[in-house]
């Protein structure tokens, strides 16, 4: 009888983790990213912005837990809301986007997920392997922001000595 209890436990846990990650779904495997990057730059553009663009999946832990995260740190939110157009785009077995992975210089190379910032004219001004934003088991509040800061449209066009 022990083991009956326990199985049904687990089977209980193991349903709700599932239902939980299916759920929470932060990209579109159906989505045409060459579509949506040339509608986030249309958008950039419009607003003096740059785009953002975080490639990963939902079966990525990291790609979830940013996505959570981001939108739960104030000050990071802030920063993404004032200065970028975000879009998730998607690499998975259903889709891997490899056209649009492509045009932005294959930055799958570094994992998932991984970050490109485009410039209001869709030019590619960097690639981010987010493992250098990781501290533990979650992300730097202090290495995104210094991050973000560092690919605005302001810093970039800033003129330096």
């Amino acid at each position: 009888m022990k083991n009956l209890v326990i199985l049904f436990v687990t089977i209980l846990l193991c349903t709700n983790v599932q239902a939980q990650t299916e759920e929470f779904k932060v990209y579109n495997p159906l989505a045409d990213g060459a579509l949506e990057i040339n509608e986030a730059v249309a958008k950039a553009n419009a607003k003096g912005k740059h785009v953002l663009i975080q490639v990963g999946g939902n079966w990525c832990k990291w790609c979830r837990m940013f996505y959570k995260w981001s939108h739960e740190t104030a000050s990071v939110d802030s920063i993404i809301n004032a200065n970028y157009i975000v879009l998730h785009l998607n690499y998975s077995k259903e889709n891997k986007n490899n056209e649009s992975l492509n045009r932005l210089g294959k930055p799958q190379r570094f994992g998932f997920p991984v970050f490109v910032i485009l410039d209001g004219s869709g030019n590619r001004i960097h690639t981010q392997n987010t493992g250098y934003l990781e501290e533990g088991e979650g992300y730097s509040e202090k290495k995104v922001i210094d991050f973000l800061q560092q690919w605005t449209p302001e810093a970039v066009s800033k003129e330096y000595p």
